[in-house]
């Protein structure tokens, strides 16, 4: 199959309003020139306060082989909120090594590369001449960001500008820098009302956090919004069309950056190509609210509405049944409990199998563990090994029935396998971290169509969440199964554990196959651990259950019994079974293991068999007790100095 031209996409937590403005201008431009995408995002904050979730979130950045795509997209607006900028920089510096592989920053420069900053001066022109034109405001109060972030000191350079074009100075008092959260538009409405700040016409915030507490704060102290104060956002935020008032803003112009992103990687991959500009309609951008006076837009609140409603009682017949989020078929099916409440790592897969439905509409889910992801011994916090297993491969009109048998291993490398085939048309596909805490399972990959960008949401989110949580909750159950069956200090059966496994054995036989056992007995145990101690007695244990272990077929029972007692136990054809060579390589393995630890003392062994007739496979306790004397046998004849 011919390979399709794909590019990654690194950001942070996608559904976000950020997010889903670079999505647009990335997915539309892609479609255009039928690139696929591949995403890669952590889904919360990097500053997220349980730190160990914010670690295992972020593992997800380190599976990306930039070698493989044909164009990188750093959204360094995403990958440097609330960080110290260092997972960014190392990103864009691994990309930067590659001297060939066009790669393109959305927002600051990192690394040296080129980089495409935002392009909202009209934008913010517009919000700012709302404000002027239509309200006659003179005295503006400007809110921005950080003193010296970049995005904080350009929106304010820009307010200043446009206010200034239509003969409005700005204060000192009245440029005011916060933190793009709420916490600074409460300290500005504050110093408003007790006049530290004059009081303005109205505030121009840059973002819509902050124009929310210059609002919530300001009512609070009795001035009115906006009778008294108009006040104006940025970002338009949901929280800001669903506020009581709600808040008059425009959208960021960040599409029409990342699609001018897109164009400069395809300048650099295909130079001849034609290139079919992203242009923004700055006046579909403006959202009119409650908080300047005007007849607010109510059609952009029913969007926000129906993108964010609990529903419980659905029409899922209709069309549009897939065009909004339904945080309420996630919560309603009790998928959690389906999920969590899984018996063993396989019905787990199969559960998470079955629950895909509520990621509709998806062309594809998968699943990518780590091979050892169930031994606690294993847990890895940083990265991912060479290899990978494919456990889950659902296509969104798959009705099938789940099949274990179609995982398979692939290179790590690789990412997923089929990623760069061309499947007919271009797709988007989502990595994720599985992870519990910062302990990392492996990844997801959800892959949609490109015009589903605004579809990757808080269902997602928390329907992923679930998983991994069911995932270790999983890992938990097989971990106590594991330890009612297993000997803690050998790792092999325990008796229970044999029984068990006689059980499926038996059921497992032909008319024509043997019982055969072989017990056997460490020698001068008791010596050892009364002359150096019961350690040392117990690696000679260890040795002899490694020995033992060593001579058993894959499909035979090694079990420990019981102190230094072990049993080999085994359903099959035993024709060709030679007792003395059988004796003689387990006295080999022995030697070979504990010949190396130079030990003052030597670690011995008796063993014995017995065999029984085609076909009588019940009689486990009989033919134990023939082996058992054979061994004893064994033992005295050793004692004789006769072996």
């Amino acid at each position: 199959m011919s390979r399709r031209k794909t590019i990654a996409l690194l950001t942070n937590i996608p559904e976000k309003t950020h997010g889903r403005h670079i999505g647009e201008g990335v997915f539309r431009q892609c479609e255009k020139y039928g690139y696929n995408v591949a995403v890669f995002a952590s889904m919360t904050d990097f500053d997220f306060h349980f730190r160990n979730i914010a670690i295992g979130e972020m593992n997800i950045y380190q599976l990306v082989d930039f070698s493989k795509f044909d164009g990188i997209l750093f959204d360094n607006v995403a990958l440097t909120e609330n960080s110290d900028g260092s997972l960014a920089e190392s990103l864009c510096a691994k990309a930067a090594a590659l001297k060939d592989l066009p790669a393109v920053c959305i927002g600051p420069s990192l690394a040296g590369l080129p980089s495409i900053e935002n392009s909202n001066d009209e934008v913010l022109r517009t919000i700012c001449r709302h404000v002027v034109e239509v309200h006659s405001c003179k005295k503006v109060c400007i809110l921005t960001g950080f003193k010296g972030n970049h995005e904080a000191e350009e929106r304010l350079r820009v307010f200043k500008d446009e206010l200034l074009l239509h003969g409005i100075e700005t204060p000192d008092e009245y440029a005011v820098y916060g933190d793009f959260w709420y916490t600074s538009g409460e300290k500005l409405a504050v110093d408003i009302a007790e006049g530290r700040i004059t009081r303005p016409d109205a505030v121009i915030a840059a973002s819509d956090h902050m124009a929310l507490g210059v609002i919530e704060k300001l009512t609070k102290l009795g001035i009115r919004v906006p009778e008294d104060i108009i006040v104006a956002g940025f970002d338009t935020t949901e929280q800001g069309l669903l506020n009581r008032i709600s808040v008059t803003s425009i959208e960021s112009n960040f599409a029409e950056c990342a699609a001018d992103a897109v164009d400069s990687l395809v300048r650099r991959i295909e130079p001849d190509r034609e290139i079919i500009p992203y242009r923004s309609d700055h006046n579909r951008l403006l959202h009119i609210g409650k908080s300047c006076g005007c007849h607010f837009d109510i059609n952009a609140t029913i969007e926000v509405i129906n993108s964010m409603i609990y529903r419980t009682e659905h029409n899922y017949n209709s069309g549009n049944v897939y065009d909004s989020v339904d945080i309420g078929l996630l919560m309603e099916n009790y998928v959690f409990e389906r999920l969590t409440g899984s018996q063993t790592p396989l019905h787990c897969i199969e559960n998470i199998f079955h629950t895909t439905y509520i990621l509709a509409p998806y062309v594809k889910f998968s699943l990518c563990m780590r091979e050892n992801w169930l031994d606690g011994d294993a847990d890895s916090y940083i990265g991912f090994p060479d290899k990978m297993r494919l456990v889950l491969n659902r296509s969104g009109n798959d009705t099938s029935a789940f099949d274990n048998e179609n995982s398979m291993e692939f290179d790590t490398a690789d990412m997923l396998p089929g990623l760069f085939e061309d499947k007919g048309k271009p797709y988007a596909f989502y990595f994720s971290s599985v992870h519990f805490e910062n302990n990392c399972f492996g990844y997801a990959v959800l892959q949609r169509e490109l015009c589903d960008y605004s579809k990757f949401n808080i269902v997602y989110r928390n329907w992923l969440r679930y998983v991994c949580n069911a995932l270790e909750m999983a890992r938990a159950k097989h971990r106590f199964a594991e330890l009612s069956i297993h000997d803690k200090m050998t790792g092999l059966y325990n008796r229970r554990g044999m029984t068990l496994r006689y059980e499926v054995l038996k059921k497992k036989a032909s008319p024509a196959d043997k019982l055969r056992v072989c017990v056997i007995d460490m020698d001068g145990l008791k010596f050892i651990n009364d002359t150096f101690g019961h350690s040392e007695g117990d690696h000679g244990i260890i040795k002899v259950g490694e020995a033992a272990k060593a001579i058993s077929r894959d499909d035979e029972i090694c079990v420990r019994a019981g102190g230094d007692e072990f049993f080999i136990i085994g359903i099959g054809n035993y024709d060709d079974f030679d007792e003395a060579e059988t004796i003689k390589h387990f006295n080999d393995v022995l030697e070979t293991l504990t010949c190396a630890d130079k030990k003052p003392y030597p670690i011995l062994a008796s063993i014995g068999f017995s065999l029984s007739e085609p076909g009588d496979t019940d009689d486990l306790e009989r033919v134990l007790s023939e082996a058992d004397a054979n061994m004893y046998r064994y033992k005295q004849m050793r004692k004789r100095g006769m072996i």
